[in-house]
């Protein structure tokens, strides 16, 4: 119950973001939902593909698309107030961020990957929608360039797959390493932490 609590809670913030961020783009009504919901269910969609379940279970449970695509229309309407929440949007962020990626390892593990690859795939089901998000506004994906954040979405996943190694309980490990993800991700916004860039090197045009 708590997982799915999170989990929902985690396609809040992740429709939010991308639907804020459409809004910023100058998109319409539709354009602003379609990218909401890419940003939100994509890493799902990208997970679900590469393990070979078809359709994609985000797209079989229709409450996820349907609690996305009113969160992106309540942010069109009201992006002016919804932009000020801009700390408790990160926080459901990352809460969302630690729980598809942990979630998505767990699943990748119950399909028969072996750990390196369910730990890869975990990490893009936590990062993979908002890489689609930013291609779709002709932008270089925000976790290649700045921040702590497909970082902490591996170490996450790296800490399920070494449960799954050690044979301990799915259920616990899965929290303490969503937690994980969490904390890291939080500690880089706070002290402002970004991954090293190559020194030296021209900016893009």
């Amino acid at each position: 119950m708590l997982l799915t609590a999170l989990e929902y809670l985690g396609l809040f913030a992740f429709a939010a973001s991308g639907a804020l961020a459409a809004v910023r783009a100058r998109l319409d009504v539709f354009g602003v939902i379609v990218v909401g919901l890419t940003t939100a269910l994509g890493g799902g969609v990208i997970r679900d593909v590469l393990l070979g379940i078809h359709p994609p279970t985000t797209l079989r449970n229709w409450p996820y698309l349907a609690v996305c695509a009113a969160t992106a229309l309540l942010v069109f309407v009201f992006h002016p107030q919804i932009a000020r929440l801009r700390r408790a949007v990160l926080l459901a962020d990352a809460l969302g961020l630690g729980v598809f990626a942990t979630a998505g390892t767990t699943i990748a593990l119950d399909t028969g990957a072996p750990v390196y690859a369910a730990c890869l795939i975990g990490m893009t089901t936590g990062i993979g929608g908002g890489a689609v998000r930013d291609l779709l506004l002709r932008e270089i994906p925000l976790v290649l360039r700045k921040e702590i954040y497909a970082v902490a979405a591996l170490a996450g996943a790296v800490l399920v797959g070494i449960g799954h190694v050690l044979r301990l309980p799915s259920g616990p490990v899965t929290v303490v390493a969503a937690a994980a993800v969490v904390a890291v991700r939080m500690v880089a916004l706070w002290r402002r932490g970004n991954a090293p860039v190559a020194r030296g090197a021209d900016p893009a045009p």
